[in-house]
């Protein structure tokens, strides 16, 4: 029985979030017959754990993006809620613009650009194998059994490939969100020899609005002075949301040590390695036992929802436990849980084994861009799909792929670290990582 054959395109991008969704956009805006492929049409450009963009490093990636043509920053200008410039008090080279997002309005509002772009197909499938012949990608086959042909294919994965859902002893066969894992797709990679590693991350709880005292916390507004992520955005005028601060106490750090035998992450049933530079709670306490108290951050989800996101409070602890937690920082003491907190484990792939241009090296036109890279973050996601976007278009073109160097970009640094020396655990970019800093502010990254 011969196979259906679904279509034939130039590029096909598996896996529709941030990475996926600039992975695509680029070679369909350059003219190239374009498909991307996601577990669900109406969570693509979703926002599983802060719904902000931008921030320290990731401000800078957001503007270099834009200047290449991405489309993070327009989306992010069209949809925030909050706007912030970080670091006001050092010097303007780490000036980094944040913003926090309406979550459901800006997965809307991407999902709208996707479909009206031309040359452009958007399919909801569980992509399960990877084709290839004589070392050359060929096409993709999803749950159904057909198949569609491509000339280069990339894979934007994120945390869905044997995605696992961990609360205390649960461990739930997920993707994040609740969503359908990818559990197939690990397999062929494997069987063309693809080293493959398994990462961790996590998200805290999502609070119900209605149950905070913000008499206790700490207003943080936004900036007065609205400055946008794209530099194709007018003057942005808005009423913007405030977000707010609280503290852990002698209390929360009591009820953790207490419960630490409960923790997966010190039980040994996580196996994944999780983000040192985003560490859960129960790691917090423990590293940093000479702290007194830690920020907890309250941020909301967007404007048509009650929900509230807890910063500074990522666990995989067990429910009960989780409560306990929240209800001992102050404001929260009647706090109403809408979603738990969790860990998530997943696999991923040893970046070392791509080329700068974000092609493996194994297998021709087969490129790979966000946390399947063992990245974190959706601004690294997206700086990576757009490079592998830009570089299959290369491919297809046979010329020269596009490199960023090190002085020139913070997402030539990003790459660099990724392929070069590797992470062995999910790479989140700082400032720090870029020797020459000094030179790539975010407000220059248009004309670098």
């Amino acid at each position: 029985m011969n196979d259906f054959i679904g279509g034939d395109y130039d590029v096909i991008v598996v896996g529709a979030g941030h990475a996926g969704c600039e992975a695509a956009l680029a070679p369909a805006r350059l003219g190239f017959k374009t498909a991307i492929f996601t577990l669900n049409l109406d969570n693509i450009a979703n926002m599983p754990c802060n719904p902000n963009i931008g921030g320290t490093a990731k401000g800078q990636l957001v503007r270099e993006v834009d200047a290449l043509g991405g489309q993070m920053g327009i989306s992010a200008d069209a949809n925030f809620i909050q706007s912030k410039i970080l670091n006001k008090a050092k010097g303007p080279a780490v000036y980094s613009l944040r913003a926090q997002i309406d979550r459901r309005a800006y997965s809307a509002y991407m999902k709208y650009v996707l479909e009206q772009q031309e040359n452009l197909d958007l399919k909801q499938a569980e992509v399960t194998d990877i084709l290839c012949e004589d070392g050359k990608i060929k096409g993709i086959r999803v749950h159904t059994g057909t198949v569609y042909s491509c000339k280069t294919l990339i894979l934007t994965t994120g945390t869905y490939l044997k995605g696992c859902i961990i609360i205390g002893s649960s461990r739930i066969s997920s993707g994040p969100d609740g969503l359908l894992p990818a559990n197939k797709l690990s397999d062929s990679l494997e069987n063309f020899g693809i080293e493959l590693m398994r990462f961790k991350t996590g998200t805290p709880a999502r609070i119900n609005r209605r149950s905070i005292d913000f008499s206790k916390l700490i207003e943080q507004p936004g900036d007065d002075e609205i400055v946008p992520f794209s530099f194709m955005t007018g003057e942005l005028k808005k009423d913007q949301v405030s977000c707010y601060m609280s503290h852990t106490t002698a209390e929360t750090h009591r009820i953790i040590h207490e419960n630490l035998h409960r923790a997966p992450l010190y039980s040994g049933d996580i196996k994944g390695v999780g983000p040192r530079y985003c560490p859960s709670i129960e790691d917090k306490i423990v590293r940093f036992a000479d702290k007194e108290s830690h920020q907890v951050f309250v941020e909301p989800m967007g404007i048509g929802t009650m929900e509230m996101y807890l910063l500074g409070v990522s666990t995989s602890m067990p429910e009960d436990v989780q409560m306990k937690i929240m209800q001992s920082l102050p404001g929260l003491e009647n706090v109403s849980v809408m979603r738990p907190a969790y860990a998530i484990e997943y696999d991923c792939i040893n970046s070392t084994q791509l080329r700068l241009s974000l092609e493996i090296k194994s297998i021709e036109g087969l490129f790979f861009a966000g946390q399947i890279n063992g990245s974190s973050g959706y601004e690294e996601a997206a700086a990576q799909g757009l490079m592998a976007g830009i570089n299959a278009t290369m491919k297809l073109q046979n010329r020269e792929p596009l490199i960023l160097d090190r002085s020139q970009a913070y997402i030539g640094v990003l790459i660099d670290d990724l392929v070069t020396k590797g992470t062995n655990e999910p790479y989140r970019m700082m400032t720090s990582r870029a020797e020459y800093r000094l030179y790539l502010r975010q407000d220059n990254a248009d004309l670098r």
